[in-house]
């Protein structure tokens, strides 16, 4: 198994600025191709799907990510409603999940990331959603939008610590995403990726290269058995799923993947 301890291998002023220049670079490229498409009417879930790949794949060989992905990712085509829920310690979650996982993931997004330029029309055009975090009544709508976007195959990626966590470990879990998950009778999928922390830790610029990052899947959970009044029971079954994969327990094998980025496999 891949060795977690963070590799003091950290890049630097010029080695930074060139990874900020060339992560703005690949996420302008991608998202002027996106909305191009949407201009013609030609923008195809499966082009936003192998955008997002692309574009993640090069946001990990920038800073030189050594990963493995281990468990069993579920089949998404098999007609039910699919919410990750994923660790949140880093910029570079996001990206190693669309890496590492199948199907039409969509991040679930906080809505001051549609007032960047040509980054918020992308999106928008992308099939995010979007959630107001400090506009109930606007964020049930979005909850509202997500739900049909999942109810058409849409796979949603969601942080429930709502924050980045500066030390790898769980902070406490927000509803919104559980409430989403009971309207949908959603499976959950809980989501650890171990020693992300480390290639750019929060709230910092310090960027570390050439780190071991391990991103575990583990299995699924039903949220159609539970109901609005067991929603903590729910909160409490993921969080202690997640923690185990932190701590590193094994997850079943994992099938070779075909990702456009060269990623150490577990189960090899």
């Amino acid at each position: 198994m891949l060795s977690l301890q963070p590799i003091a291998h950290s890049a630097n002023l010029a080695r930074r600025v060139g990874v900020a220049l060339g992560s703005l670079s690949v996420t302008l490229y991608f998202c002027l191709l996106v909305i191009g498409r949407a201009a013609l009417g030609r923008l195809r879930r499966e082009h936003v799907d192998g955008y997002t790949r692309a574009w993640s794949a090069v946001l990990l060989r920038l800073v030189r990510m050594h990963m493995t992905v281990q468990g069993q990712c579920p089949d998404f085509n098999d007609g039910r409603r699919y919410l990750i829920l994923c660790t949140h310690s880093s910029h570079y979650d996001i990206p190693a999940s669309f890496v590492a996982m199948p199907g039409s993931i969509r991040m679930l997004a906080k809505s001051e990331l549609y007032r960047i330029p040509f980054l918020g029309r992308a999106m928008l055009a992308a099939e995010f959603p979007s959630v107001a975090r400090h506009n109930p009544q606007q964020a049930r709508r979005d909850l509202l939008r997500a739900r049909q976007m999942m109810e058409s195959g849409i796979v949603l990626w969601a942080a429930p610590e709502g924050t980045r966590s500066a030390d790898g470990h769980l902070q406490p879990f927000k509803k919104g995403c559980f409430h989403l998950a009971l309207d949908t009778d959603a499976m959950i999928v809980p989501v650890a990726i171990r020693g992300i922390q480390h290639v750019l830790p929060a709230r910092t610029w310090r960027l570390n290269l050439d780190q071991p990052v391990q991103l575990l899947i583990g299995s699924a959970i039903d949220a159609s058995r539970y109901d609005r009044e067991s929603l903590a029971t729910l909160m409490a079954d993921t969080r202690q799923s997640m923690e185990v994969l932190l701590q590193g327990a094994e997850a079943p094998p994992l099938a070779p993947l075909e990702v456009p980025v060269v990623v150490e496999n577990c189960a090899r």
